[in-house]
């Protein structure tokens, strides 16, 4: 009785769902009059340049500046957003580290434990919030991307540990939700193999284990009593779950869309980006999953640029005391990472989706946790939102809050307009009104 017990606790647990095809069209379920409306999180590391990355005037008559200058044939599909701080990022009696506490506080809103080993502590990151509520009508969750290798340990800013330095999304307050670097591991993830009659023939196997589990399992408990009746009710309903795991893949199952499998990290930087875009947008494009984020590079980090003409390291820059060489060194990357950022919302523009296009339909927030790289400045960070969130939001402007306004009031006003509850996210205060 003991070993039969083992062995299909052993099955159950090996029992696991193959990948699939894209899953859902680009327009809502049958019967809906409205696309799914998706939403993203595009980090940038070490804060910007100020003198040249903010607009100038006010409302519909802003002056693009020289950093954002490419983003200026998407004005009418964004809002700069100026005013909003990122208070937990700040030392609070912490001392150094604001490079660890802006990435890991972005998100959540919280003040990182500060320690370098295992004892971590956040809080759960916006993105999860909707991922938990929302997810299960897709058939990711969420999708998490990144060009650094992810890290959940060591000490990398000050006594704080890589965890919060590398990951953006955190599932609970220990558990970081760690982003892919591979784009291949992305294309996977979103649509395993190629070969459909394999998924499906993995499928019907998988069944037919459920089928055999569950005719033995129902034989051993009309013998089992106390202890042993509820391991087996627990085990029905793992078992149902992973049924209803399977329900949920065939029901999203559709036509792969016709990409070019990637083949590993592209050695361009600027290649690893925008095919890290590219896979955001056919993720939202087959409505594989509505929620995403996507950290440009961690905050601190190093990296050079030399498609650019810029061969020093971008966080030594950062601390650039004034020197207007180093300035305008900055100010090239901050123009960099807004090209890259406008080719994503021009793609996403050019994506027809429902009755839209999926630019329409979704509500992507760019920004980064620290203002002026050299002051590690929380307060004015420099934000963008983009899309229309099913015309839900006012583009064409710049944006400004009343006072310093925590980051967490806009993503609260973000996750009502998609239907998830959360009466607070970390520190915010309440809605803010975009």
């Amino acid at each position: 009785m003991h070993s039969r017990r083992t062995f299909l606790k052993s099955i159950a647990s090996t029992i696991a769902l193959p990948m699939l095809e894209p899953l859902r069209a680009a327009t809502a379920s049958a019967g809906a009059s409205a696309a799914p409306l998706r939403l993203a999180y595009v980090y940038m590391p070490n804060g910007v340049n100020t003198n040249l990355w903010f607009p100038e005037g006010s409302g519909k008559n802003y002056k693009f500046s020289q950093s954002l200058q490419p983003l200026e044939g998407m004005r009418e599909h964004l809002q700069v957003v100026r005013g909003l701080a990122l208070d937990t990022a700040r030392a609070n009696g912490d001392g150094a580290g604001d490079h660890a506490r802006a990435n890991a506080s972005f998100l959540t809103g919280c003040q990182a434990r500060k320690t370098a080993g295992a004892d971590i502590r956040i809080g759960v990151s916006a993105d999860q919030i909707a991922a938990k509520q929302i997810g299960h009508l897709t058939r990711l969750p969420s999708l998490e991307l990144s060009t650094d290798e992810p890290r959940r340990s060591g000490n990398c800013d000050s006594g704080y540990s890589c965890a919060y330095q590398f990951n953006l999304a955190w599932r609970s307050e220990t558990t970081p939700a760690p982003p892919i670097r591979d784009p291949r591991m992305v294309f996977e993830a979103l649509f395993g193999s190629k070969d459909t009659s394999g998924n499906a023939e993995r499928m019907a196997r998988k069944k037919s284990v459920l089928d055999f589990v569950m005719q033995d399992a129902k034989r051993l408990q009309s013998r089992a009593t106390g202890a042993d009746r509820n391991k087996m009710d627990e085990y029905f309903t793992s078992v149902r779950e992973i049924e209803q795991r399977i329900e949920r893949a065939e029901e999203h199952r559709r036509v792969q869309p016709e990409i070019d499998v990637p083949n590993g990290v592209p050695e361009s930087y600027r290649e690893h980006i925008r095919a890290m875009y590219d896979l955001m947008l056919v993720a939202f494009q087959t409505d594989s999953t509505r929620v995403a984020s996507f950290l440009l590079a961690h905050d601190g980090s190093n990296r050079t640029f030399p498609e650019i003409g810029v061969n020093e390291s971008h966080h030594n820059l950062s601390h650039h005391q004034r020197d207007e060489r180093r300035l305008s060194l900055i100010a090239k990357i901050d123009e960099y990472y807004a090209a890259e950022f406008a080719r994503f919302l021009q793609n996403l523009k050019n994506t027809k989706d429902g009755d839209g296009t999926l630019l329409d339909h979704s509500m992507i927030v760019y920004g980064a946790g620290i203002c002026d790289g050299d002051r590690h400045n929380h307060e004015d960070l420099p934000i963008i939102l983009a899309g229309h969130g099913n015309g839900t939001l006012q583009a064409g402007r710049l944006f400004e809050a009343n006072g310093e306004v925590p980051i967490t009031n806009l993503h609260l006003s973000l996750l009502d307009r998609m239907g998830v509850k959360a009466e607070r996210i970390g520190d915010s205060t309440g809605k803010l009104d975009i």
